[in-house]
C-alpha cells in the first residue's frame, strides 16, 4: 500500500479519540478560537473583511468575533486571517506547521453551513486535519521554502472538511487542495501582512477543494508522491516517515500553545526572561547584555534587526525588539506594536543589548534546545538552559499563564464577541446558534 493511500485511509476512517487526545483537542480549540477573536480588530482585519464581503452574498458561516455571516469559503478566508494575524496560534514545533489556523477556520465554515455537528465528530475531524498537516511537516527534511503552515495546512484542512461534508472521493479532495497550495517564505522574511493572507487563502482553498468534488470535479491522484507532487516541488522528504506510524500517535497531542503574540521562535527567550523578571532576578535598567544561543532556524525566523519603520508583522518576528519589550513591559502586548514604540529611545537601547549566536544543530527544522545568558551591569551573569519552549507539551503553560492569555485575548476582541468563544469553545464550534 502506498504512503498516500495510508494517509487517505486514515483521513476517512472512523475515529474515537482517546480521552487524553480529546482533552488536547479541546484545549487547542479553545486557544484557537480565543486567538481568532483577538485578531478580529488587528491591523488589516477590516480590509480582509471588506475584501471577502465583495466576493458574493450569503450567510452560510460566522466570522470570529463579530455577528456578520458570509459564504463558507469567504468566512474561512476571514477567520484564517484572524487566527494567524497576531502570530499567536498553536503549532506543531517539529513539523513547523501552524495547522489550527487553516483547519479550524475551514472546519468551522463547513459545520456552520451544515447547521450543526456532533461534538465528537467535530473533534475527530479537527484531530485528523491537524494530524495530516503536521504529518506533512514531520515528513519534510528540507528547510522552509514555501510557507508550510499554508501548504500543509491547506491539505489537512481540506480533509477535515471532507469528513464534515461526508464526501466519498477523498483522493480528489487531496488533489484539488494540493492544486491550490500556495505561500512563500518571502512574506515571512519581509514581515508582510501577506503571511496571514496566505493562511487565509489556504483555509478558503480547503473549503473550495471539497466544493469542487461535491460538484463532480476531480483532481490529480498522486499529489503527494508523484513526479510533480508535494514532496518534489514544495518540500523534500518521504511521506512514509509519517504514514508508517500514522494513527499510532495523535499529532494534535504533540502541539504547542503560544503564550505570546509573536513568532514561535522568539518564545524560548521570552519565557525565560519572563521567569527571571517575575522572580526579581533581572531588571531592565540593570541588564548590560542578553545573549541567546540557539539553532540556526531561530536566526532564520526571528534573528532580524530592529528597524524604525517596522510593520507590526515584522516586529512580531524581530527578536531584538521583542527582547526589549519584554524587559521594559514584562509582557508582549500587540497594542504596543506601534511606530511610537519602535522609536522609543529606551526600547531601542534595550534592543541594542541583544545578541543571537547560532549553534551547530544540524536539523533545519529545530527550534530547541536553546541557552540564555543575561549579563548584569554589576558584572554578574545568569545562564538558563531552555530544553523546551513554554507551551510545548513537555513545558506546558500553567493555569495562570493560560488564564493570562485568555484575558488578553478577550481584551483585544470586539466587545460584542460571542462569550462562548472564551467560555464554551466546543459549543461555539458545533452549534452555530446558541441554545
Amino acid at each position: 500500500m502506498s504512503a498516500t493511500r495510508r494517509l487517505l485511509d486514515f483521513a476517512r476512517a472512523e475515529h474515537r479519540l482517546p480521552d487524553a487526545v480529546r482533552g488536547a483537542a479541546l484545549a487547542m480549540l479553545a486557544d484557537t478560537l480565543a486567538t481568532g477573536a483577538a485578531g478580529a480588530q488587528a491591523p488589516g482585519a477590516e480590509g480582509v473583511r471588506n475584501l471577502a464581503a465583495g466576493w458574493g452574498a450569503g450567510e452560510d458561516a460566522r466570522l470570529l468575533g463579530d455577528a456578520a455571516r458570509m459564504p463558507a469559503a469567504s468566512a474561512a478566508f476571514v477567520n484564517g486571517f484572524r487566527i494567524h494575524c497576531l502570530e499567536w496560534d498553536a503549532l506543531h514545533e517539529r513539523a513547523v506547521v501552524h495547522g489550527f489556523a487553516t483547519v479550524v477556520a475551514a472546519l468551522m465554515a463547513a459545520i456552520d453551513r451544515r447547521g450543526e455537528c456532533d461534538p465528537d465528530e467535530a473533534l475527530a475531524a479537527l484531530a485528523v486535519g491537524i494530524d495530516v498537516a503536521s504529518g506533512l511537516g514531520i515528513a519534510a527534511t528540507s528547510p522552509l521554502r514555501f510557507f508550510r503552515p499554508a501548504t500543509a495546512g491547506c491539505i489537512g484542512a481540506a480533509l477535515a472538511v471532507a469528513r464534515i461534508e461526508r464526501v466519498e472521493r477523498f483522493d480528489d479532495v487531496l488533489g484539488l487542495a494540493y492544486s491550490q497550495c500556495a505561500g512563500t517564505m518571502q512574506a515571512h522574511v519581509e514581515g508582510s501582512i501577506a503571511l496571514p493572507l496566505q493562511i487565509a487563502g489556504a483555509a478558503r482553498a480547503a473549503v473550495t477543494a471539497v466544493d469542487m468534488v461535491r460538484h463532480g470535479l476531480s483532481g490529480p491522484h498522486d499529489a503527494l508522491e508523484g513526479p510533480f507532487g508535494y514532496f518534489r516541488l514544495i518540500d523534500t522528504g518521504a511521506l512514509a516517515t509519517y504514514t508508517d506510524t500514522i494513527g499510532s500517535v495523535w499529532r494534535i497531542a504533540e502541539c504547542s500553545i503560544k503564550p505570546y503574540p509573536s513568532g514561535r521562535a522568539s518564545h524560548g527567550l521570552l519565557a525565560a526572561l519572563d521567569g527571571l523578571l517575575r522572580a526579581g532576578e533581572v531588571r531592565a535598567e540593570r541588564v548590560a547584555a542578553v545573549e541567546l544561543v540557539a539553532p540556526p532556524l531561530i536566526a532564520r525566523l526571528v534573528g532580524r534587526p530592529m528597524q524604525p519603520d517596522m510593520t507590526p508583522g515584522y516586529a512580531r518576528l524581530c527578536l531584538p525588539f521583542l527582547t526589549a519589550l519584554m524587559l521594559a513591559d514584562g509582557v508582549i502586548d500587540p497594542r504596543r506594536f506601534t511606530a511610537e514604540t519602535f522609536a522609543d529611545p529606551a526600547i531601542v537601547a534595550l534592543a541594542a543589548r541583544f545578541t543571537l549566536t547560532t549553534d551547530t544543530n544540524p536539523d533545519p527544522n529545530a527550534l530547541s534546545p536553546q541557552r540564555l545568558i543575561v549579563r548584569r551591569a554589576d558584572g554578574s551573569a545568569i545562564e538558563r538552559a531552555i530544553p523546551n519552549t513554554l507551551g510545548h507539551p513537555d513545558a506546558p503553560m500553567d493555569a495562570a499563564q493560560t488564564a493570562a492569555k485568555r484575558t488578553l485575548a478577550a481584551q483585544l476582541a470586539p466587545d460584542d464577541a460571542d462569550p462562548r468563544l472564551f467560555a464554551d469553545s466546543l459549543s461555539y464550534l458545533t452549534r452555530p446558534e446558541p441554545r
